[in-house]
């Protein structure tokens, strides 16, 4: 049943105000759904903080944003590498340092649908580790500065969630074995959703306010699968994204920047397009199926990431 919490429109941009005053720190600003959110959240007065891999791309989108917003706009970002637990660390360090308030962690970055199975210098299956991994441990460093500034954490999913094994591979997390691109791009978003609904648990018990929730783009002509695709995966890609079934990155970046700013969220929630296969159509809370929240599951998936980041987070 289609979500009508927001009107027939679902969610859009327009019903935000004003946003000055306040910051966001996200990741994989300069491209795809992750730069239309920072257009939207720049054009109505936010301070706006992109940590992305690419120095040379970051500048680039930060001319292009203060072109259109004036040189006044307050945007910046810090280079950070999901895939190197040390480039997390330097580049928390960094915003601990600059940053002194943030009101919503974007983790929007992604990998997606590495064609051969490729280690992270830390050792771990590459789209595991940039996109849980990393952003388990980026959470938990900035997490101190997003309590104190009653802000929350906004994990970016994906419905691939419910395609591959739909659990955690626990025994051959590096998929030394039985690697396919799809699967194991599958299992790190759906790992991703895991570390929300578990964060959520742990801060009720803890009687912490941070609010954390979960949304997905649907199908958004972005860059996702041409930066890290295999070839006959980018071409399908490709021709698929000239078809109605695929909406905007405009349009795809409307649940994350929903999560980040509306109130009155359901926490135990995926939110996104409402549409036919949840694809598109209007932004709202969309279907969520209880693997994803399996306990036992995300519990001795919190304890994994917690020895395979090095970090321990007090809660």
């Amino acid at each position: 049943m289609t979500d009508t919490t927001f009107g027939p429109r679902g969610w859009t941009p327009e019903r935000l105000g004003s946003l000055a005053g306040k910051t966001f720190v996200i990741t994989g600003g300069n491209a795809g759904a992750g730069f239309q959110a920072a257009r939207i959240l720049l054009s109505k007065g936010a301070r706006l903080v992109m940590l992305n891999r690419s120095a040379e791309k970051s500048t680039a989108a930060v001319k292009q944003l203060q072109a259109e917003f004036g040189a006044a706009a307050d945007v910046s970002f810090v280079r950070m590498d999901l895939a190197e637990l040390a480039s997390v660390r330097a580049a928390a360090e960094e915003v601990l340092q600059t940053v002194p308030r943030i009101d919503a962690l974007i983790c929007n970055a992604a990998i997606a649908q590495v064609p051969t199975r490729t280690l992270t210098p830390d050792g771990f299956e590459s789209q595991l580790g940039t996109n849980h991994y990393g952003h388990f441990l980026l959470s938990g460093l900035l997490f101190g500065r997003i309590e104190a500034s009653g802000g929350r954490i906004v994990v970016v999913a994906s419905l691939g969630y419910n395609m591959g094994i739909r659990t955690i591979q626990f025994d051959d997390m590096n998929w030394d074995h039985n690697y396919s691109p799809n699967p194991v791009y599958s299992q790190s978003k759906l790992a991703q959703m895991m570390f929300a609904y578990e964060l959520q648990d742990r801060l009720r018990a803890a009687c912490k306010e941070v609010g954390v929730f979960v949304c997905h783009p649907g199908a958004s002509a972005t860059s996702l699968i041409a930066t890290s695709g295999g070839l006959m995966t980018r071409i399908s890609w490709w021709l698929l994204s000239r078809t109605p079934l695929v909406q905007s990155a405009e349009k795809g970046s409307w649940p994350e920047v929903m999560c980040a700013t509306e109130d009155g969220l359901e926490p135990r929630a995926l939110y996104g397009p409402t549409g036919p296969m949840q694809t598109g159509g209007p932004v709202g809370k969309g279907t969520l199926n209880p693997h994803a929240h399996d306990k036992a599951v995300m519990q001795r998936l919190w304890t994994v990431s917690e020895a395979a980041t090095g970090f321990s987070w007090d809660l």
